[in-house]
Parts: structure tokens; sequence; C-alpha cells
């Protein structure tokens, strides 16, 4: 009797066992000594969901700027995306195909969807046609070895260069392709010299010399004049030209002077001058370092009043401005590695001109009248070059008459005289740039000195004989 008992409880704790394994596995999500959560019979549907699919690795396309890239999809495309229209542009030509092209270098993000939501992503990488450059380079300056490379959207130039100024142009032409532009590139270093700058201002009366080029009376002979020139423009057209004539005519007097092969330029100039015609303004010499500037002022400074405005409209008060007027020249002189003189030079000539003068509350303010020239070129050391052209035409007009009977209507007029005065004035700049280099101990020349020494030896006392007494 005891033992069936033993095997009846054996039996029913067995039972119990597989009863709750059974249960466990049937909600396998319920832990063990925890009540059982209630199932929302809603949510069970929410229990089938499908997997999402696994994202592939994005695609890495390079892609040079200004050129194109077909992209091809298996499936019809649906809709594009891209991150940065800026860096590339996507265009759907058919169906199957998107068309890329590169802009500006950077990296962007291209998202491909089909018709079953189907994605393909790619990491477009536009990069700088680094060959397209070099090659570019080569073609303008296929002497210069020049190393073309690029640091993300940064293009950097190495090599050696001839001169700074070829750097500067290639430089140029790089810039107009990509705008980040590094220049890395060698230059030979210019010889550090002063330069000094001879300058001769002149005015030249164009109508005096008219007048003189109209009246030659001589017998050159063989020597006419106008019939040798500097190859710069043809002489004038003369005319009556027989032999042993006194006079001739010429047709066109502008322009017109005296070139002979035995007369240098000096010597013209002083001509010019004992005729009054040209006068020289300013002779200034300036020397500087090169590359640094230098300016030279001859004139002076006038008081220029301004007005100063209130708030309330009205004038608050006069404040005095002094303006320079005169010769002035500014110029920046630099060497370069092939011994030239690169020049900057900007001569300017102002006067006070009285004639266009302004009288404010009491004020008479003189006007200004300014030539200027800006030029920049290469000479070589004692090479002049002249500037031309700035002219300056006034007319002046002076009223002379009796006092009382020249006021007087219409019968006035027969008591007044009136004369105008034309004057038609040319400034002419001649400018000569030299190298100064410094002298050695060597050549620096002596001074006057006395072929022979005209006084004896000195004899000191102790030396001298004693005379006999």
């Amino acid at each position: 009797m005891p033992v069936l008992l033993c095997g009846l409880v054996l039996s029913g704790l067995l039972t119990s066992l597989t009863a709750a394994s059974a249960q466990q596995q049937a909600n396998p999500g319920v832990e063990k000594g925890l009540p059982e959560k209630p199932v929302d019979p809603g949510s069970a549907a929410s229990q089938d969901v499908k997997q999402p699919p696994q994202e592939e690795a994005p695609q890495s396309l390079h892609l040079l700027v200004g050129r194109s890239l077909v992209i091809t999809s298996p499936t019809r495309i649906k809709r594009v995306s891209l991150a940065d229209p800026n860096i590339a542009e996507a265009v759907v030509v058919t169906p199957y195909q998107v068309l890329l092209n590169g802009k500006t270098p950077g990296g962007v993000s291209l998202l491909l969807w089909d018709e079953s939501d189907q994605s393909q992503a790619f990491e477009v990488s536009v990069d700088i046609d680094v060959l397209g450059l070099s090659q570019k380079i080569r073609e303008v300056f296929p002497s210069e070895p020049v190393q073309v490379e690029t640091s993300k959207d940064v293009v950097m130039l190495s090599g050696k260069v001839s001169s700074a100024a070829v750097a500067d142009k290639i430089f140029e032409v790089v810039k107009n392709s990509t705008p980040k532009v590094t220049s890395l590139m060698q230059v030979p270093v210019a010889p550090a010299g002063e330069i000094m700058l001879q300058v001769r201002f002149a005015e030249v009366n164009r109508s005096v010399v008219s007048q003189l080029g109209a009246n030659i009376f001589h017998n050159f002979g063989s020597k006419m004049p106008f019939l040798t020139t500097t190859q710069q423009f043809a002489g004038p057209q003369l005319g009556n030209q027989q032999s042993g004539a006194n006079n001739f005519t010429i047709s066109d007097l502008l322009n017109v002077f005296i070139f002979r092969p035995d007369i240098d330029l000096a010597a013209t100039i002083k001509a010019l001058q004992q005729q009054n015609v040209l006068e020289i303004l300013a002779e200034p010499n300036l020397m500087t370092a090169s590359g640094k500037d230098a300016s030279f002022l001859a004139g002076g400074e006038f008081p220029f009043p301004i007005l100063q405005s209130s708030s309330g409209g009205g004038f608050a008060g006069i404040t005095i401005q002094f303006k320079e007027f005169g010769v002035r020249l500014n110029f920046t002189p630099s060497l370069t590695t092939d011994g030239q003189i690169h020049l900057k030079v900007r001569p300017e000539v102002s006067s006070l001109d009285f004639t266009n003068a302004l009288t404010i509350q009491g004020f008479f303010i003189p006007a200004l009248s300014t030539r200027r020239v800006e030029s920049e070129m290469d000479l070589a050391d004692g090479q002049s070059f002249a500037i031309a052209g700035l002219m300056d035409n006034r007319v002046t007009e002076q009223l002379s008459k009796i006092p009382g009977i020249g006021d007087i209507p219409v019968l006035g007029k027969l008591f007044q005289s009136r004369n105008r005065t034309k004057s038609n004035d040319e400034l002419l700049v001649v400018v000569t740039p030299r190298i100064v280099k410094p002298l050695s101990s060597d050549q620096i020349p002596h001074g006057p000195a006395f072929p022979k020494s005209f006084l004896g030896p000195v004899v000191p006392e102790q030396a001298k004989p004693a005379t006999p007494k």
C-alpha cells in the first residue's frame, strides 16, 4: 500500500513537469517565476513582419571636373537623389540610365530607387583633371618644368620656372580652370641693387614749333632737313626743292622735328631752348633700392576751403585743407633676373588754373589743371623712353573798352576791342633708368697729387752736421 502511494505521487509530479515544459515551449518569451503578460489579440498580426533586406555597401565612383559618366541600372529607375547639386549633376536619360556630370571638386552621395523601392547607393568623388591641366601648361609654356598635384579641391603648382613673370602667367592660366590654386613654384632670385632714375620734364609750345617749321630760309644743298629721320615715322612732305632754292613749303606741320645723324637729343633740346620753344620744367635724379617706391615733387601747396554742413542743413563752418600742385614723379623700379629694369612710372604735372576759379563766401578758389600718365615697361640699363601727347589747350579772351562810352548799347561796340589768345602746350617726359653699382676700393679714383715733391727731404735737427765756427 505505501509503495503504491509513492508511485502515484511520482507519476503526478512527472505529469506536472511535462505540462510546464510544454507551456514554456509554447510561450518562450515568458520567464520562469513571472506571471504571463496578456496578449493583445490585435497584435497577433504584427508578429508576422517581413525582415528588411540588408543594404549593400555604397559603390565608389570617380569623376573629373567637366567630364560625364553614365550609370546603368538592371531595373527601372523610379527616382534619383543627389546630396549636393553644386558638386555634381544627375540627369535621368532613360528608365535604366543616369547621366552624372562633374561640376566642382568634392565628394557627394547618390541614391537610386527602382519601382520596388530597392535602393542603390554610390559615393561619387569629383576630382580635378590634373592631366588636362598639365597638358595645357606644356602647350602654353613648353620649356617650363611645372608639376601639377591636387590635395582635395586645391591645385598645387611646383617646379622651377625661368622668371617671376612666367610664374604669374602660369598661375593665371590654372586659375581660369579652378579657383583654388596654390603656387609652390621656385623663381630665380633677382639681384639686389639700387636704381637711379633720370627724368626730364619739358613743355613744348606746338604752335611755335609750327611757326618755326614754316619759315626756313637757307640753302642747305645736299643736307636738306627732314630727309633724314629716325625711322619712327615718315618726314613731312616738302615742295619746291629746286637746287639753290632759298625757301620751300611744308604741307603738314604736325610733329615736325629736324633729325640729323650728327645731332643727339641733348643738342636738339638745347637748340629749341634758345628759340624759346621748349621749356625744361624739372630734371630730378632719384635713386632707390630695387622694389622700393620713390617720389619727387617740385611745386607747392595751396589752401583749399571745405564747407562743413550741419545737421540742420546749413553750414557749420569752414575747414582748410592743402592740396599739392607742381611736377610730381612716383616710380617703382625692380631688377629682373636677366638684368632688365622693370619700371612703373607715374609722372604728373599740375598748375593753378585761375581762369576756372570759383568764389565761395569771399574765398577765391583756383582750379587745378593736371596732366598725368602711368606706364609700366621693361628697359635695359641706360635705355631711355619718352612719354608725349599730354596736351594743354587753353583759350584766353580779353576785353578792352573805353569807360562809359564802351557800355553804350550798339554804339559801344565801336569803342571795344577783344583779344583772343590760344595756347597749345604739350608735356614731354624723358625717363632714363640706370643701375647703380658700388665701386671696390681699387676702383675709387685718387685725388689730385703732385707728380713729385718740390720740397727737399726733411732732416732732423740731430742729424744736421755742425757748422764750423
